[in-house]
């Protein structure tokens, strides 16, 4: 297991960051890489995200040493979302199908997970999000079927989408983590607009789906002070709960947000109106 950290920083060193200093401390790059289980610990609410790409051999995770308990799920509890090929999850023995756009709940007290693709030609992507956990909850497959779809935002103004919640408490419960996918469709830009802030909740988006030659443009920073992120197919956005979060897409695109915090109530923001912004 490849683990890198992030330490995140502050709405008042955000002036002082050049663009590669922005990038290292709020985006993670890299993730998916053939055959490989590559993570990131940030000290955003402790969550840890991830991407395993299984070929010929499962990635496996176990053992806690970088968590710093004896198991790595002692303490957490992970939502895990295929963006891939067809592929598998097996929780301490039991096995798990999981097609492209199927998530899986992985609970508190799991020892052993192992991810795996049916087809290493066209192998599964997963990407994983862990955070703390305080309370138990059953290990779960959850189909792109049984996700709660909600649509927002209008065609017109180029900020219509659609929603899926996955890992929620009206769909499958969790300790604190919230997770879910969303699409935003050919012709349309924005994946929120208004933004807003949730003071307490951090996110991580998980972007994929983008075309080589597309980039979405996030941004984040408090409303009266906004910096931008260009992100392509792949890379993650770490978003404190200080600062806001929406992106336009050059092209159609797709995102995997996940959240924890002290709530999970998912109405739970402050919207920013657009002339605010600076």
């Amino acid at each position: 297991m490849d683990m890198q950290i992030r330490y995140g920083a502050g709405p008042g060193e955000i002036d002082h960051m050049t663009t590669d200093r922005l990038r290292a401390e709020f985006m993670v790059e890299g993730l998916f890489a053939p055959g490989e289980l590559r993570m990131a610990y940030t000290h955003l609410d402790r969550m840890i995200v991830g991407g395993a790409v299984p070929e010929d051999a499962p990635c496996e995770i176990a053992g806690g040493g970088e968590v710093g308990t004896p198991g790595f799920f002692d303490a957490r509890e992970a939502g895990i979302a295929n963006l891939g090929g067809a592929g598998w999850a097996e929780i301490d023995g039991t096995r798990h199908a999981l097609a492209g756009r199927d998530c899986l709940y992985v609970g508190r007290g799991t020892g052993t997970l192992r991810l795996g693709s049916d087809d290493p030609a066209a192998p599964a992507r997963f990407y994983l999000n862990s955070v703390p956990a305080g309370a138990d909850h059953p290990s779960r497959a959850i189909p792109r079927a049984e996700a709660k779809m909600v649509e927002f935002g209008d065609c017109d103004r180029g900020n219509f989408r659609q929603l899926r919640m996955y890992i929620h408490p009206e769909v499958g419960p969790s300790c604190l983590l919230l997770m879910g996918i969303t699409d935003v469709p050919q012709g349309q830009v924005w994946n929120t607009q208004p933004p807003h802030l949730h003071e307490r909740r951090m996110e991580a988006y998980g972007y994929f789906d983008l075309a080589p030659e597309d980039r979405v443009f996030h941004f984040m920073g408090r409303p009266d002070n906004t910096r931008h992120l260009v992100v392509q197919d792949g890379d993650i956005v770490l978003s404190p709960a200080w600062s806001i979060h929406m992106g336009a897409g050059t092209g159609p695109y797709c995102f995997v947000w996940g959240m924890t915090g002290e709530n999970q109530a998912y109405e739970d923001v402050t919207p920013v109106p657009v002339s605010s912004l600076r």
